[in-house]
């Protein structure tokens, strides 16, 4: 038998992708009846769903950012469950603590959907597993071949070296709260960093449950609790936060931006960024490719980013590939 085409059972629509034969939506962007979530970001994981399958650590990051949720059930990396007519299975995505791949077996055929995910070692969550399949739902949030991370350790010393020729200026680096956060302090220890690392208290509560997973971020007090302007030190702070009023108890704050957007000359000039740190928590172009050409999908769904670029250089390889232009997905946040 023949086996039915990807689109009479995974579909995508505006509220996201749709499972039939399981009857859940993977990522919703409203409340839904069931909803299989990837990771904790807000453009993922929304509130007001009756039902809510995920990792234990995304439910509880999910928590901590929206309250009580639905009818939870925690699944681990690994575990296969059998929901109605499919079998889904969480695999690690290293995106962040807890992101995870969805591994959709119906009827012979495999399909994942990868959510947001990196390739880099990251000491902050479980490493990216490549699961063969037939359909990859992949992001291209940097889907241009212009898009070549530097090595995050690289980007680092940039960091500790601006650090040693300014000592009298604060170092404040915008950071994404829940992710990005975590994973520059724990590369910035590794380089050998032990003095304090001080944060905005927008950073707390993700921060605290990092450390409560076991995740040793060594010493991290508020910058509220400073006794003085703290020149010379380490400040991460929301990027909203970077030259507003809040920056003013620092000494001649030096502004540093930690993103893969940083490699675009115009996007470090608009934010006024004097300091870019090009460490991102998504996948670059040659990533992208390896990634995708890893699986060995003989087609390939693009859910957000620069779709039409990646759409275009998969088709070049023979690979069946389609932007799905879903809404609701955020880049700049990254």
């Amino acid at each position: 038998m023949a086996s039915p085409p990807f689109e009479s059972w995974l579909r995508p629509g505006p509220s996201g992708l749709y499972c039939a034969p399981g009857d859940f939506f993977i990522d919703p962007a409203g409340p839904a009846p069931r909803a299989v979530i990837t990771h904790g970001h807000s453009d993922h994981a929304r509130a007001g769903h009756a039902a809510v399958l995920a990792t234990a650590e995304t439910l509880a990051i999910m928590r901590l950012r929206l309250g009580e949720l639905g009818q939870a059930q925690a699944l681990a990396y690994g575990e296969p469950l059998t929901v109605k007519d499919v079998t889904v299975t969480l695999v690690p995505a290293g995106h962040i603590l807890g992101s995870a791949q969805i591994v959709i077996d119906y009827r012979g055929q495999r399909a994942v959907i990868s959510g947001d995910y990196k390739r880099r070692a990251d000491p902050t969550c479980d490493p990216f597993e490549l699961v063969p399949c037939d359909l990859f739902v992949t992001e291209a949030t940097f889907g241009l071949p212009v898009y070549r991370h530097e090595p995050d350790w690289a980007e680092v010393q940039k960091l500790l070296a601006s650090l040693a020729d300014f000592p009298e200026r604060t170092h404040q680096i915008g950071v994404y709260g829940l992710g990005k956060c975590q994973r520059l302090i724990k590369l910035i220890r590794q380089a050998g960093y032990d003095r304090p690392i001080w944060l905005h208290g927008a950073l707390r509560s993700m921060t605290d449950y990092y450390v409560s997973r076991g995740i040793d971020l060594g010493d991290v007090p508020n910058a509220a609790d400073a006794p003085g302007k703290l020149a010379g030190e380490i400040v991460l702070s929301p990027p909203s936060a970077l030259g507003d009023r809040w920056s003013r108890r620092f000494a001649d704050p030096l502004s540093g931006f930690a993103s893969g957007w940083m490699r675009i000359r115009g996007r470090v000039r608009q934010r006024g960024v004097e300091l870019p740190l090009i460490i991102s928590d998504h996948c670059d172009w040659p990533e992208l490719i390896r990634t995708v050409t890893g699986t060995g999908a003989r087609e390939v769904w693009v859910t957000h980013g620069r779709e039409e670029a990646l759409v275009h250089e998969l088709s070049k390889r023979q690979i069946v590939a389609r932007a799905l232009r879903l809404v609701g997905r955020e880049d700049d946040a990254e």
